[in-house]
């Protein structure tokens, strides 16, 4: 029994002895093994790798991430708030370069309102001058008999519109006296039943609002006559770029076309064409639409005998270039005129004359004349309007509405799917197949 377990014993640490020989004898041959293992090792075999699925003994589960993150930390900050801070800084980087563009053009305004006031009469003087070019007229005399003969027309129109102003001030001053005094007499006697104390301390105030304003309306009658150089320059500059638009528009489109990358050509160029053809649309429909405005609301000045109903006609037609707003204005110093001249029987009158022409344009011209081609919401109407005035005064009151239905065009044209027609005059060059 003893030998036994004495031969147990040793078979035991010899198989103990056994298996560590082979463990040494197994690490030593991996050791030989591993530098062949490493020279076979490439980028493109990189050798075994664990797979997607293996678990790894006692390391952190992974965080849960969404696709639109790249750390750890964007995982743990809200979904949501996320979205709202990618948009924050884009809006930012919109606005900063927009204001940076409003600077720009603020700082160079005396050169892009000329040019924009040109491009409205080159659009609006674009048919004549292709008219007279049909007639084989050549293209610069063409454009120079255009211009001459609209530079006649405004010339001689407010020459008239000076004329009977001068001739009708001394008779309009008459009646404003007998107009205020007609105030005055209705202020005592009307339902208001003023005293002639309230009426004196209510005139005191006005002269003295007056007083107090004059040093800032001389100031501004200062500025004024200090940029009396810039519009003359304005001028200028309207002239000489309205005729090179006329003469040489195509080719200077075509070469801003050309500045381009080749596969966004046709589109900008198709985008440009149809915006040309929406600006001169609105154009020439705003002409005739003031024109039939001042010719409506002047057929009843001169009937009721309203004095300087062609300067006022004139006006009307001036302020109607400004959709909405300009008619009514314009409309609403001849009722003042009207009602300072005739009373307020009259006033109430061309007041309503004024009202149903806005009503007609509103609703029967606009939509006739001018068609979808040129249609804008007059929310967009109104908000365009604001921001030019406070932009750029009245000129940029007049530029805003044109501006905004060439903005619509060009963006209505650039997000179609559609390719643009292939232009006649278009050379495909293809190569065939070996």
């Amino acid at each position: 029994m003893r030998l036994s377990r004495f031969e147990r014993v040793r078979g035991r640490l010899r198989r103990a002895y056994e298996s560590g020989r082979e463990t040494v004898r197994s690490g030593r041959d991996r050791v030989d093994e591993a530098p062949a293992r490493a020279e076979l090792a490439t980028p493109e075999s990189p050798g075994p790798v664990a797979p997607p699925t293996a678990t790894v003994v006692g390391a952190p589960p992974p965080a849960a991430m969404h696709a639109s993150t790249s750390s750890r930390d964007d995982a743990d900050v809200p979904h949501a708030l996320r979205i709202a801070a990618a948009w924050s800084w884009r809006l930012i980087v919109i606005g900063a370069v927009a204001w940076a563009l409003l600077k720009i053009v603020g700082t160079i305004r005396i050169v892009i309102i000329p040019l924009a006031v040109a491009l409205l009469l080159s659009a609006l003087l674009a048919p004549a001058v292709g008219w007279l070019l049909r007639a084989r007229f050549p293209r610069s005399l063409a454009t120079g008999v255009v211009l001459v003969g609209g530079l006649a027309a405004v010339v001689g129109t407010l020459t008239l519109v000076v004329n009977e102003f001068i001739q009708g001030v001394p008779e309009l001053s008459d009646k404003s006296s007998q107009g205020v005094r007609q105030i005055q007499n209705w202020l005592k006697t009307g339902p208001l039943h003023l005293s002639d104390s309230q009426l004196t301390q209510y005139i005191d105030e006005a002269q003295r609002w007056v007083d107090d304003n004059t040093g800032r309306f001389t100031s501004a009658a200062t500025t004024t006559a200090a940029t009396l150089a810039e519009v003359l320059t304005g001028t200028i500059l309207v002239l000489f770029a309205t005729f090179f638009f006329l003469r040489d528009g195509n080719r200077i489109w075509r070469f801003l076309v050309r500045l381009l990358p080749v596969a966004a050509r046709w589109k900008v160029d198709d985008a440009g064409r149809a915006s040309w053809a929406t600006l001169g649309a609105y154009v020439r429909a705003t002409v005739l639409v003031a024109f039939i405005d001042a010719v409506g609301i002047g057929i009843f000045l001169v009937i009721f005998d309203i004095p300087f109903a062609f300067p006022l006609a004139a006006l009307v037609f001036l302020g109607a270039f400004i959709p909405i707003v300009g008619a009514a204005l314009s409309g609403g110093v001849a009722v003042l005129v009207a009602l300072v001249d005739s009373g307020p029987v009259t006033a109430l009158i061309i007041l309503g004359a004024v009202i149903g022409v806005q009503q007609l344009e509103g609703h029967v011209l606009q939509p006739l004349i001018m068609g979808r081609a040129v249609a804008i919401h007059p929310l967009a109407v109104i908000i365009g309007i604001a921001a030019g005035v406070v932009l750029a005064g009245i000129t940029g009151a007049l530029v805003a509405v044109p501006l905004i239905a060439v903005l619509n065009t060009a963006v209505r044209r650039l997000a179609a799917r559609t390719v643009p027609d292939t232009p006649p005059d278009a050379v495909v060059v293809a190569s065939q197949a070996p």
